[in-house]
């Protein structure tokens, strides 16, 4: 399957690689290719330059946002959530329409240091808006409730833990699923939370997220939902 990886950064790159690696054609998405290459310092998150990265997995492209749009049966957005709305944009929507927007982005503010807090929350979630914004999308949230490299290797946390999805189309979820599962995550682990609305939670679990990071030095942990009788 083609698959669009939206962001350069340490979540686009870690499921980019995992995609190709399961045997998926994969492009990565970026405003500009000829800037994104031509940074040679990591970034603010310590990640080594792209152009170092791509020396690596030669066999994911590397695009212009609406070519990677164009390129996928399946999009990924994994912008920073404050500058998702902006990329989708410069994607284009009549590269979304139809396809499955799998979203895995927060809408973080970072400005009071950690844990962050989100730029919206309670009565919406960046995932609705993304949907509002392309109503002919298929969008659906998961994966933010983890770190990215527990979201491609889930084996990472011991013993069993949960992951979720959040949409109003079932076939979308169902394609969701399904990566996850190429992911290594155990179907039982997958809890659908229905509706988009449902992203609200999954987004706003990040503030309890951050908070147990900072506690338990590590971003190596889950939750495990368990259900009495």
């Amino acid at each position: 399957m083609k698959i669009a990886v939206i962001g350069t950064g340490g979540v686009g790159r870690t499921l980019a690689a995992a995609l190709a690696t399961l045997g998926h054609e994969v492009a990565v998405g970026t405003r500009s290719v000829e800037n994104t290459l031509a940074r040679t310092e990591p970034d603010v998150f310590g990640n080594p330059p792209y152009s170092q990265w791509q020396q690596e997995h030669t066999d994911i492209q590397l695009l212009p946002f609406a070519e990677a749009g164009a390129f996928g049966e399946i999009v990924l957005n994994a912008t920073n959530g404050a500058n998702s709305l902006t990329a989708l944009e410069a994607v284009g929507a009549e590269n979304l329409d139809g396809k499955v927007l799998l979203d895995v982005a927060l809408p973080l503010d970072l400005s009071q240091g950690m844990p962050p807090t989100l730029t919206v929350a309670n009565t919406d979630s960046l995932a609705e808006q993304i949907q509002r914004t392309y109503p002919e999308a298929k969008v659906v949230k998961s994966l933010n409730s983890v770190a990215f490299p527990v979201m491609v290797d889930p084996s990472r946390v011991p013993g069993e833990h949960s992951v979720f999805v959040a949409g109003d189309h079932e076939d979308a979820k169902a394609a969701v699923r399904s990566l996850l599962e190429g992911f290594g995550w155990p179907t039982g682990a997958i809890i659908d939370l229905g509706g988009i609305t449902g992203a609200r939670g999954a987004e706003m679990y990040s503030r309890l997220y951050f908070t147990l990071a900072g506690v338990l030095d590590t971003f190596d942990f889950n939750i495990k939902v368990v259900r009495g009788a």
